[in-house]
């Protein structure tokens, strides 16, 4: 089960830090993604970061102003969101598959519920 939360009304220009919690036996052996869904658009790979850490993948997009790290004894990721801007409006959502990162909607077999972000310009 996969817990996203942190989302909300921002300011164009600032940070935030959205957290996805995961539960399960094995929550902590699973790769974990960021997706977003804008309003009227399909949804599009954030980044992710593989079980250990020491493996992550970001779209191009989102290069040098998001970064996703992970906690294992929390079982948490994190996507700190710098400089926001009004297109990074949408819903986060985060995701968790066995394997290695993966920027593939469909390789993702587990889905939170979304914390939605809201960037006012």
């Amino acid at each position: 089960q996969l817990q996203a939360s942190g989302g909300g009304l921002v300011q164009s220009g600032c940070s935030l830090r959205l957290s996805c919690e995961a539960s399960g036996r094995t929550s902590n052996i699973y790769t974990l993604g960021w997706f977003r869904q804008a309003p009227g658009k399909e949804r599009e790979f954030v980044a992710a970061i593989n079980w250990r850490g020491d493996s992550t993948n970001y779209a191009d997009s989102v290069k040098g102003r998001f970064t996703i790290s992970r906690d294992s004894a929390k079982n948490t990721a994190y996507l700190q969101i710098d400089s926001l801007k009004p297109d990074d409006t949408a819903v986060y959502y985060c995701a968790a598959r066995l394997g290695v990162v993966s920027s593939f909607t469909y390789h993702y077999h587990y889905w939170g519920q979304g914390t939605l972000v809201t960037v006012s310009s």
